[in-house]
């Protein structure tokens, strides 16, 4: 990694840094990071959480994406694809979803580190939970429903409700999962079969299936780039990387309008 000759970011530096972008004191925050983006911060993702909490005080609440696309249906696997014949099996055995143990995958050491944070609360959905930490974690994370995963059952809906806010941290709109709520509230998106292990009530496990939008963020960078054409996002230095801070519901009701134009629906 290399060094930038300024000095290490620091739990004060950061928080600095983020008040600058704008994050707003008692908001409520949701959070995708990519740390090793930031350059050295002394502290690792604990200082990262610690400045967060500085910016936002202790009425703010910040969220991350604590996701498992390891627990779904094998059929659809591609990086890398398994053996039909492995199916079977893989939905017999992988393990029930639960909220208090099972680690997120691919989200990073910073959602990880809020997910296992003292307080934080998780929602239960089996495939793309979300932790929160804060005054609003349990309006945020409750009622998490299977079906319509990220829509209007999600805690994103929820952080719509409560006029929340979007940082991107060494990231881009790529990662931007709000933008997931969009594909929901477009006309007629295509929706498909998908699957996944719970826990069942007797403390065992069974695999379940439902029918849900068809998600698609191969789009999100270029929509990305059209929402901060409007002026609707804040960037600034954070660390030696980028941040990219914008309210929620306009990056919503942006991406809704968007994937109107640029789509087809289920009927098309």
């Amino acid at each position: 990694m290399m060094m930038d000759a300024g000095g290490p970011g620091t739990r004060r530096s950061i928080a600095a840094q983020l008040r600058m972008l704008g994050v707003r004191p008692g908001g409520t925050l949701l959070v995708h990071a990519a740390l090793r983006q930031l350059g050295f911060v002394c502290g690792g993702p604990q200082a990262l959480v610690l400045a967060l909490r500085d910016a936002l005080g202790p009425d703010g609440t910040i969220v991350v994406p604590t996701h498992t696309p390891d627990n779904t249906d094998p059929a659809q696997w591609s990086n890398p694809p398994v053996p039909a014949g492995w199916w079977p099996l893989i939905r017999a055995e992988m393990p029930g979803f639960d909220p208090a143990v099972t680690p997120s995958r691919f989200m990073g050491v910073f959602a990880e580190t809020v997910r296992c944070w003292p307080g934080a609360q998780r929602s239960s959905h089996p495939q793309v939970s979300f932790a929160a930490l804060g005054p609003a974690a349990d309006r945020v994370v409750a009622g998490h429903t299977r079906t319509d995963m990220l829509g209007e059952g999600s805690p994103l809906a929820r952080l719509y409700e409560l006029d929340a806010d979007v940082l991107l941290l060494g990231v881009d709109h790529a990662v931007n999962t709000s933008l997931h709520l969009a594909e929901y509230r477009r006309p007629a998106p295509p929706r498909e079969r998908v699957g996944a292990s719970v826990r069942t009530a007797d403390g065992g496990r069974e695999w379940v299936w439902w029918q849900d939008v068809r998600l698609d963020e191969t789009e999100f960078g270029a929509l990305g780039r059209d929402l901060e054409a409007t002026g609707a996002v804040r960037t600034g230095p954070v660390g030696t990387g980028t941040g990219r801070l914008m309210r929620q519901r306009a990056a919503v009701d942006f991406a809704v309008q968007w994937l109107t134009r640029n789509r087809t629906t289920e009927d098309a």
